[in-house]
């Protein structure tokens, strides 16, 4: 039986092998998968020229996946450092790669991170469009922008930002509510102005339909993008960021009419206590829909410590249901990030996506902590380094740090409570100040 989609296959009832892939990693039932995928609330990005794909699967009941934003910009072209850094993201387990390139002629580096990843791949088609036209913005037609995205479809990404819910209700909503921050969306900026100078509406939402048509024939999932999305907590849980809510919502539903595959991104700047009900607003005006979150960033006040308030937030938001994380680097707000920066906002990513899938109780997740405590109790410290989420970082503290009793480490020595409990329990004696007999 032919099939267009994932989630076209999903409903007529067909296992692609994207499935069975998925569902073996997730140890998740292979027709509960396919149900899932069928209503909406998983997806498999899985573009059908993206030959090099290990699938994973985002949505309700799965690992909590965590995406890299890389790319060169007009300030920082290094092509070549980029794709280390696509290299070492995949080395070091993310799931997904978005190349946010927005300099130049972005093809060459966008063909070769989908030649190389197994992760899956995103891009921000309006980016590329001045780019790739060498035209102003205000010149940029609706065709012109529609072929921006089939060129990245064709070229193999799997998952796409699209603002289309910046439409003009929702842009009125915003001129009639002020904001501090305004947009800080670099995508949704870009149709906003596009829309104010042309007078028009925005093409991505006038003509949805053809955008459609793109991702339906090389099954590219639709992240469509949050405009609106809150730069400051300020602007958290306002009218604009709602209203766009409810459109997306809206465009849900008319893409899986033509079983187009749907993700949501979400709120930016917002605090603790607010993380919760937004993920609850977004499951609901959405149908459903995996939810796919930028940060949230907690606070506003900690720049250079930004991987670690999107941390906190993460965690908060993936354990209140978001599926998908967008990682955060310590350059947030500052500067292009270094390969450093890159390793940093992973690692916190990926806390935030493990304690969460603990809440969460996804299969799998609290036995990898438990096989860790076990080895502490042991103290095996090999076991331990295989173990850890990083296992680079606890080799080189151990290294620069050696006690004198190779047991345990140099905070606690002898005392260490681990060491002497263990021993007591075997009925041994405890030699602090004396070796051992």
């Amino acid at each position: 039986m032919n099939f267009s989609t994932q989630m076209d296959a999903a409903k007529k009832g067909i296992i692609t092998k994207e499935m069975e892939i998925v569902a073996k990693k997730e140890q998740m039932e292979v027709n509960t998968l396919r149900k899932l995928i069928a209503e909406g609330k998983i997806v498999i990005p899985a573009n059908k020229n993206h030959t090099s794909l290990d699938a994973e699967g985002v949505g309700q009941g799965l690992r909590t996946k965590i995406n890299v934003n890389l790319g060169i910009s007009k300030d920082c072209r290094d092509i070549e450092l980029e794709l280390e850094k696509v290299k070492t993201a995949v080395n070091m387990k993310a799931e997904a790669i978005m190349d946010l390139s927005c300099f130049g002629k972005t093809e060459e580096f966008r063909k070769r991170v989908v030649e190389i990843s197994p992760a899956m791949i995103g891009t921000v088609p309006i980016y590329d469009a001045v780019g790739f036209y060498d035209k102003e913005l205000k010149d940029i037609t609706k065709d012109e922008f529609l072929k921006v995205v089939e060129k990245h479809a064709r070229d193999g990404v799997d998952f796409m930002t699209i603002h289309a819910g910046i439409n003009r209700e929702t842009a009125a909503v915003f001129k009639r509510n002020p904001r501090l921050m305004n947009f800080v969306s670099r995508g949704g900026s870009l149709l906003y102005a596009w829309m104010e100078l042309n007078n028009q509406e925005n093409p991505f939402y006038e003509y949805y339909d053809e955008l459609l048509e793109i991702c339906e024939k090389y099954d590219v999932t639709l992240s469509l993008g949050d405009a609106c999305r809150p730069g400051s907590l300020k602007d958290s849980t306002d009218p604009s960021q709602i209203k766009e809510l409810m459109t997306l919502g809206e465009l849900t539903l008319r893409a899986w009419e033509k079983n187009v595959q749907v993700m949501i991104e979400g709120p930016g700047h917002v605090p603790l206590n607010e993380i919760a009900a937004n993920m609850l607003i977004e499951k609901k005006l959405c149908h459903g829909a995996p939810f796919y979150v930028l940060g949230p960033i907690v606070t506003d006040v900690a720049p250079g410590y930004d991987h670690i308030t999107s941390a906190i937030g993460g965690a908060i938001a993936a354990a209140n249901g978001a599926d998908f994380l967008c990682y955060v680097t310590p350059a947030e707000h500052l500067r292009l990030p270094t390969l450093d920066d890159m390793k940093e906002g992973i690692i916190a990513s990926r806390i935030a996506a493990h304690a969460a899938d603990i809440a969460k109780g996804v299969p799998g997740a609290i036995e990898w902590d438990h096989e860790m405590s076990q080895a502490r109790r042991d103290l095996d410290w090999e076991k331990m380094f295989e173990l850890a989420l990083d296992e680079e970082k606890p080799r080189k503290y151990r290294k620069e740090s050696m006690p004198e009793d190779k047991h345990t480490c140099t905070m606690c020595g002898k005392m260490c409570a681990v060491r002497n409990m263990n021993k007591v329990m075997d009925g041994k004696n405890v030699n602090i100040l004396r070796d051992d007999d």
